[in-house]
């Protein structure tokens, strides 16, 4: 189950008024079921390219739609977990406040992630996303992003281009520890 913790403000766990917080950047967030038909994929560490594929298209009405409605290109689907080597180093590029110009759009099937937020005020929250979870961050809105303590998660990657997501760090000071909403 999401939940956003808020600089300033409760703990919120419920999806609407987490949706509802969040407003003012524009992130949606919303509930899909997770194909169960894959879940013995979705159990393992590792994914070779064959498996990567099976929980795509199980998962595939989603990206159908998304295509329908939004005009996104391509998916993908990232597997992460401790035993990658150079974890520490991939996740850096993540864990600092950046925007992109396109938006960052995620459905989580596994494990869990935290995204921080800037907002307009300069407030910040962090969101924790756990399997079932859909988050689309609009382009040039400042975030993050960190692993929970598990520093397990496969989520699909839903982009609008080919050229995928480019960091523009912002060198705002992130105030919430990185990872608190875990």
């Amino acid at each position: 189950m999401a939940r956003l913790v808020q600089e300033t403000g409760p703990v919120l766990s419920d999806v609407s008024a987490i949706d509802a917080a969040l407003a003012p950047l524009g992130v949606r967030l919303q509930y899909w079921p997770v194909a169960q038909d894959v879940a013995h994929l979705l159990a393992e560490d590792q994914l070779d390219a064959d498996a990567k594929e099976q929980v795509l298209k199980a998962h595939d009405s989603y990206f159908e739609s998304l295509q329908n409605e939004a005009g996104y290109q391509s998916r993908d689907l990232i597997v992460l977990h401790p035993e990658i080597p150079g974890l520490a180093d991939l996740l850096q590029k993540f864990d600092r406040c950046h925007t992109h110009s396109d938006d960052e759009v995620r459905y989580i099937v596994s494990g869990e992630g935290v995204f921080g937020f800037v907002f307009p005020n300069g407030e910040q929250a962090e969101l924790t996303i756990e399997p079932g979870e859909y988050i689309n961050v609009p382009a040039n809105t400042e975030h993050w992003f960190v692993l929970t303590g598990t520093k397990r998660i496969k989520a699909i990657r839903y982009f609008s281009s080919t050229d995928g997501w480019v960091a523009n760090y912002t060198n705002t000071a992130i105030r919430i520890p990185a990872g608190e909403a875990s």
